[in-house]
């Protein structure tokens, strides 16, 4: 199945020394071009006519890493690519450091599969930072299979299952409740074609992938100073170590559905990712809903060394109990620590938010999470947003219909928890700031273009699609657009 065929052409427009992608398609998705008299620069509205977004600097780096000395290449390797925005009217002192999940990379927060703007520029539009960040080995952040391993990737059915169409499927008792995902939610549906075009392997490597993430993003908060952490889903690991290695630079944890539960992962029968298959898996509860893998996470809320008191050593492991029952008959039984529990060094000294989803696979264990966190230690705000009248999200809520809702309730709780500027206060935090030209964005996004589904492989993956990437500003001089494509050995 072949998509893209609608696309006239692919633009880049060069602007006051900063680079702008856009694309003309006659099938609506990106933007359209406008017309002008000669001479006359043309005035860009944003869709739904927002206002143009004002930024003092954006840009781009990488954070972490090193050199690879055991290899000729010496390649550096273990790092991550980060791009940022910073709006002129910086109305928080903290920015949002976003980190996606499993199968995708920072591409999720800037773009809707549906073309509308994505969590980044919310936050923007509300006067925060934001830096988005490609995991280690995926998107823009090189991968290097000689050091990292082998990868693997969600197949179609997992995709299906999970996150676009879990309503058709009902493999767990709120599945049925999904009604946000845009359009079909199948393969051929425009919008799904552009969402699977943006899935990724991943390293197999579960605890050095996250060891590698951390790392990074450690130097990250050393480079950008206090700041807001936003994690989902795989990255929701990335969290707890994350507070411990600086606790005084992590202000705030926002965790949309956090890796998790702790113990044993959760299993539904579906599509499997685990190194266990349903039949090899521990079933939980009677109606069989979810079953345990029977990997044991020895920290009990990550595979990875976090730090408790008393101290987590061979000779005094932690230890855990499960629940008898389920607390509901559409939940999982959630493991905890045997008491007396330990606690998380470091982590319970912000605020946290754990997001959840109606419809998610998430929502029969995020409360495992949460329960788990709390013994440790941690004061944690559980919101589920069905308990806020929004209802029919997955696991994905970042990209559904209400995204810009959900990304509101988020905002809410910053507002309460994390202190902002005073009223009519801005930060100026450009370095020379009379030297840079101001930026007024009318429009900016992501999307694919080309590409098809690889039928011959079981997963059915997408292959020979380009991920294309525009700004338009809102004072659009020249007529036509500048398309620009990066050479070898290098990225976007």
């Amino acid at each position: 199945m072949k998509i893209g065929a609608g696309i006239a052409a692919f633009a880049i427009i060069l602007f006051a020394g900063i680079f702008f992608v856009t694309m003309r398609d006659d099938a609506a998705l990106g933007p359209q071009p406008v017309e002008r008299e000669s001479g006359r620069a043309v005035s860009r509205q944003t869709p739904n006519a927002l206002p143009p977004i004002v930024l003092a600097e954006q840009g781009n780096f990488y954070a972490g890493g090193h050199y690879d000395t055991e290899h000729e290449e010496e390649n550096i390797v273990g790092q991550i690519y980060v791009e940022y925005r910073i709006p002129e009217d910086l109305l928080h002192p903290f920015p949002i450091i976003l980190v996606h999940g499993g199968g995708v990379h920072g591409a999720t927060w800037w773009s809707t599969p549906d073309g509308r703007p994505g969590w980044a520029q919310y936050f923007l539009r509300q006067g925060y930072a934001v830096y988005v960040i490609d995991q280690v080995g995926r998107g823009r952040s090189p991968y290097f299979e000689n050091i990292y391993g082998e990868r693997n990737a969600q197949s179609l059915d997992y995709v299906l299952q999970k996150f676009t169409s879990q309503e058709k499927y009902e493999l767990w008792p709120q599945a049925a409740k999904h009604t946000q995902w845009p359009g079909e939610g199948m393969p051929g549906d425009p919008v799904f074609d552009q969402y699977w075009s943006g899935s990724v392997p991943t390293m197999e490597r579960r605890a050095e992938r996250a060891q590698m993430n951390i790392a990074a993003l450690t130097e990250l908060l050393d480079r950008v100073g206090p700041s807001i952490l936003l994690v989902h889903s795989q990255s929701g690991e990335y969290a707890w170590p994350l507070a411990q290695e600086r606790p005084d630079l992590v202000k705030a944890i926002v965790a949309a559905e956090p890796y998790g539960p702790p113990v044993h992962d959760v299993v539904v029968q579906s599509a499997q990712r685990f190194e266990s298959g349903w039949e090899e898996t521990i079933r939980q509860t009677e109606d069989d809903f979810y079953r345990d893998n029977p990997a044991v996470k020895e920290y009990g809320i990550t595979r990875i060394p976090v730090k408790y008191l008393p101290e987590v050593t061979e000779e005094s492991p932690l230890q855990f109990v499960q629940e008898d029952a389920p607390q509901q008959r559409d939940l999982s039984r959630c493991w905890r620590q045997a008491e007396p529990a330990r606690k998380l060094v470091d982590v319970g000294g912000r605020p946290i938010m754990v997001l959840e989803g109606e419809a998610s696979f998430y929502a029969g264990y995020n409360h495992c999470n949460v329960q788990y966190l709390r013994q440790a230690g941690a004061d944690v705000d559980f919101i589920k947003l069905a308990d806020l009248g929004i209802t029919g999200n997955g696991h994905m809520m970042m990209l559904e219909k209400n995204s810009d809702e959900v990304a509101q309730v988020i905002v809410d709780w910053l507002a309460e928890y994390v202190t902002p500027l005073e009223t009519g206060q801005t930060l100026a935090r450009r370095a020379l700031q009379d030297a840079k030209p101001i930026l007024a964005l009318a429009e900016e996004g992501n999307f694919y273009a080309g590409g098809y589904y690889d039928e011959e492989n079981p997963g059915r993956h997408m292959i020979w699609q380009i991920y294309v990437e525009y700004q338009i500003p809102a004072e659009q001089t020249y007529p036509f657009p500048i398309l620009m494509v990066h050479g070898g050995g290098q990225t976007g």
